[in-house]
């Protein structure tokens, strides 16, 4: 200790001696000798918590709040002045359409329709009914009329037998000859399951058989992955009966927890049959596994984790609960390959070091005839690093062209899956009366500061007609107080369409001219201008969560590796790999570029919520290749190769699992590309895409290329900051003092040479070295 300095307090020598590979070791050699108790445990908590889950019933929801926008002030102020319209309940739209040849204004067919809508008046949970003829929705020609359905509940509560009502009337009105279709939030959406996911996990399968060569080696990170995504479903479903969550947040939190579950168990096998091979007895080799892959296992995941809380911050409830819940599934796919897999690799015993599946190629790299091809490649991209590097940042740039034109807007009716009865009474209405029928807007004149409501009210309709996208304006109802005005004004184009929120935009502008007339304000609210404001919230609150989530995930990094070059060349490659996937989704979803291919039957605006969840989920992903692939550059670097050759020794023995994980991902994420969600679609692509984009291009080629041109400068770390960082081991060089094998990476002094290359006393065999330099192209 320097004379003067203040002694360090012993909390803070105790941090600073953490080694996380050794405590993780311990935790692996624990539950390889108690793998009954570990087995039974886990099965326990599955088995409780499945029989509460079977025994409860799940609320979901896709309702939006976001508090501070002028839509949602709107609406709770109808919601306090209009409390008989039940601003904030569900509402369902029931469309009826005649015949061929008959018309909903025939005797016959009125009497039907008058019938249904007061079976629907009737139904459970419904407070009102706007039939067809009274609302005088019905359209020129007569074949198409709607009713308009508003429930005393909210979205998340209407019941089933409510839905089971609905459904019984739209059946009664199929029996008398007419066409029923539904649309609306209080309609249930339509159970599409896909064996798409089923493929995908095959894939997998047989991802991890080749990758092993051995059937236990690879059913045991699928088994260990079900298990913990059957876990995380549960509890999710679970926590679903107390609190409203988003009706996509089990399927993303499957989506993602069997992606990096996979991974990780792959990564904890692969370290292990390594030991084994290595001369380690069964036990030591899983907690030497658990100690070093464990190690990047739990900062991947930290990082991923960090990612998808981070959608927290942005203060909308549907991103909250997508982003926590899939978090919560990445964690319990890190606790189960940190205590379940061990266990179970003690079951499996020696059998999972040896596979008769494995070909020629293999035995050749094991025999050591053969480089790997993760070798070749490596070396290729060292000897030219600046050509590489010039080439696949201008294809990924490249591709990312089309995200310039990048447009958004929230999921509706008309991105329901074709067929649906959703879809079906957007067509419809459509056809009859036109696309802004699907999403008028709700203007409020708030008159409580006017000498004069009635007239401020006749003001705001006048301004609305005046304006050029605007297809009709409704009378203006009161409040009982008379101080509170409501107006449904319908726009001319459709409600995803760039020339709507240019209306939304218009009336607002031009509302800040009859306050200063009339003393009212105008407020427009409504699910259109809702899904606007969601918009421009997420817009935004993009520069904010970037810097949260970037910033913490560039710490963790900076622990990880002890470098300041290393984490900032990993966030560019992550903005590299974000960009080009942006560009893929937009070609696809918004100019039609393979629809067919990809089963998108009508191009529109982006679904608003998936560019900054795509980033934060992108940037945990992007993370997990860095860290399990640079880590053990970094381990080699640690033990004394140069650079050039550390990264050569990164891809010896990363390259080959970092592939198989990686094609494991964009297989398990495919599998929801053909999901009839608008929403699900899109994530799948684009993560598949993502993780494609980042694991070949920017960590297999970009990384490498980059590490060549840096040298040693990509490792230097200023002394401070080395002094106030703790170190918290990811390579598991404590854990190797700790284990007597200081003596391996340790220069031995030239005055005690020992005869023939046999090791000393107390010094462990050496092991296999890469070799020390290798051509980089840099003369």
């Amino acid at each position: 200790m320097r004379v003067g300095s203040r002694p360090e307090s012993r909390l803070l020598r105790a941090f600073r001696g953490f080694s996380v590979a050794t405590f993780l070791y311990r935790l692996g050699r624990f539950s390889f000798r108690r793998r009954r108790l570990v087995l039974m445990l886990w099965t326990a908590v599955l088995a409780v918590v499945g029989i509460a889950a079977a025994g409860v019933t799940s609320k979901t929801t896709d309702t939006f709040s976001i508090p501070g926008t002028q839509s949602q002030k709107a609406l709770d102020l109808l919601s306090e002045e209009f409390p008989q319209a039940a601003a904030d309940g569900a509402t369902a739209r029931v469309v009826f359409e005649a015949p061929d040849g008959q018309r909903l204004t025939s005797g016959a067919q009125k009497a039907d329709v008058e019938a249904l809508v007061a079976d629907l008046g009737r139904a459970h949970q419904v407070k009102t009914v706007t039939g067809p003829y009274a609302g005088g929705t019905v359209s020129e020609d007569g074949t198409i009329g709607y009713a308009q359905v508003t429930y005393e509940v909210a979205d998340a509560d209407v019941s089933d037998r409510a839905r089971a009502d609905l459904e019984d009337v739209a059946a009664q009105g199929e029996r008398t000859g007419l066409h029923v279709s539904m649309g609306g939030t209080a309609v249930a959406a339509e159970a599409h399951q896909s064996t798409t996911e089923l493929i995908g996990i095959l894939i997998a399968a047989v991802v991890l058989v080749i990758t092993f060569g051995s059937l236990v080696a690879a059913g045991l990170p699928l088994l260990t992955a079900l298990f913990g995504v059957g876990l995380a479903i549960l509890s999710i479903t679970l926590a679903g009966s107390f609190i409203d969550l988003s009706s996509n947040t089990s399927t993303l939190a499957l989506m993602l927890g069997l992606a990096v579950a996979i991974d990780y168990a792959l990564f904890i096998v692969s370290r292990y049959r390594e030991e084994l091979k290595g001369g380690h007895p069964p036990e030591e080799a899983v907690g030497r596994a658990v100690g070093t892959a464990g190690s990047a296992v739990v900062f991947a995941g930290l990082t991923v984790v960090i990612a998808l809380a981070g959608l927290s911050v942005i203060g909308i409830r549907v991103l909250t609960d997508i982003g926590l819940g899939a978090a919560f599934a990445v964690v319990v796919a890190v606790v189960i390959a940190l205590t379940l897999l061990p266990a179970m690799l003690g079951f499996a015993g020696g059998r999972i070091a040896t596979g008769r599946l494995r070909t020629r190629r293999m035995r050749a790299v094991e025999r050591g005839g053969r480089e790997p091809a993760g070798v070749r490649w490596s070396t290729f991209v060292l000897r030219h690093p600046v050509r590489v590097l010039v080439a696949s940042v201008a294809g990924l740039l490249l591709l990312a062209t089309p995200a310039l034109s990048l447009e958004l807007g929230m999921p509706s009716d008309e991105s329901a899956a074709p067929g649906s009865t959703e879809r079906i009474a957007y067509d419809t209405i459509t056809d009859g009366f036109g696309p802004g029928y699907n999403g008028p807007l709700s203007v409020v004149v708030d008159a409580r500061g006017s000498d004069d409501p009635r007239a401020a009210a006749d003001e705001a309709r006048a301004l609305l007609a005046a304006l050029p996208d605007v297809a009709s304006v409704g009378p203006a109802t009161f409040n009982q107080g008379g101080d509170v005005a409501l107006i449904s004004a319908v726009p001319g184009s459709s409600p995803s369409s760039g020339e709507t929120v240019d209306l939304v935009s218009d009336i607002r502008d031009r509302s800040a001219d009859l306050r200063d007339g009339t003393g009212a304000e105008v407020m427009v609210t409504g699910t259109t201008a809702l899904d606007i404001d969601i918009s421009g919230k997420l817009t935004d609150a993009l520069v904010p969560y970037l810097c949260v989530v970037v910033g913490l995930a560039l710490i963790l990094l900076m622990l990880v590796f002890r470098s300041i070059l290393v984490p900032l060349k990993a966030a560019g490659g992550f903005l590299l790999s974000v960009l080009a996937t942006l560009g893929v989704v937009v070609a696809v979803f918004q100019w039609g570029w393979l629809a067919d291919v990809f089963g998108v039957d009508r191009t529109g605006p982006v679904v608003s919520i998936l560019p900054i969840f795509m980033i934060g989920v992108v940037f945990g992903l992007a993370m997990d290749y860095q860290v399990f692939l640079v880590t053990r550059m970094r381990e080699e670097y640690v033990h004394g190769a140069e650079p050039a050759a550390a990264v050569v020794a990164g891809f010896r023995h990363g390259a080959r699992v970092v592939t198989a994980a990686a094609v494991i991902m964009i297989a398990v994420f495919s599998g929801f590309v053909f999901s009839d969600e608008s929403i699900i679609k899109s994530m799948g692509l684009g993560l598949a895409a993502a993780v494609f984009f980042d694991a070949f291009v920017v960590r297999m080629t970009v990384v490498p290329a980059i590490m060549a041109l840096l040298g040693r400068r990509a490792w230097s770390l200023p002394r401070r900051l080395d002094r106030l960082l703790p170190n918290v081991d990811v390579e598991g060089e404590q854990l190797r003092l700790r284990l007597g094998e200081a003596a391996d990476s340790a220069p031995q002094p030239e005055s005690a040479p020992e005869a023939d290359g046999a090791p000393g006393p107390g010094r462990a065999p050496e092991p296999e070295r890469v070799p020390k330099r290798v051509p980089t192209g840099k003369g």
